[in-house]
């Protein structure tokens, strides 16, 4: 994979700093994340996903999910087996791992589960209202009619005002 260099990106564009840091550490770390262990992700509505991490062997309190700002790590710290074990062939791996996804603006986790070697982490996009689109509605009123009322009203009260002497008072 080619090397990307974002610093012309940084030099002319203010403001995106947090997207150009985002690019440049996705070409990094697309490198230097392990394969282990496999995961999938998947859409499961229309703002929610879920990823699927294979996990088989570690234990719920061996598993550690942390969400810092846009970043979820999902870790396993494997205890060490105190049993002395001979093994003929060992293709079951029990390793250590973190791995990290980075994670667009508004999503959060909503829940984790490990079921049959699997975890499972539900996640959710929830745009907030100001950003939502919206729609505006057009009056059918025309504003050159409706300002010609407006300053009528404006002058007839002027008069009104002007019609009371200023010795007399009104009865």
């Amino acid at each position: 994979m080619r090397n990307l260099d974002l610093s012309p990106l940084y030099r002319s564009a203010i403001g995106f700093d947090r997207l150009a840091s985002l690019l440049d550490t996705m070409t990094t770390s697309e490198q230097n994340q392990p394969a282990y262990p496999p995961y999938n992700i998947e859409l499961t509505g229309e703002d929610a996903y879920r990823i699927s991490m294979a996990v088989a062997g570690f234990d719920q309190s061996e598993l550690d999910i942390h969400m810092e700002q846009n970043r979820l790590t999902v870790s396993g710290k494997k205890v060490a087996d105190e049993e002395k074990r001979n093994f003929l062939h060992r293709g079951i791996a029990a390793r250590n791992f973190e791995r990290r996804f980075q994670l667009a603006d508004h999503v959060r986790v909503t829940d984790a589960q490990l079921v049959n070697g699997l975890l499972h982490i539900e996640l959710v996009r929830e745009i907030p209202e100001a950003m939502k689109p919206r729609k505006i509605e057009i009056s059918s009123g025309n504003l050159l009619q409706s300002s010609q009322a407006d300053e009528a009203q404006t002058g007839e009260r002027e008069t009104s005002k002007k019609s009371v002497p200023v010795g007399e008072q009104a009865a």
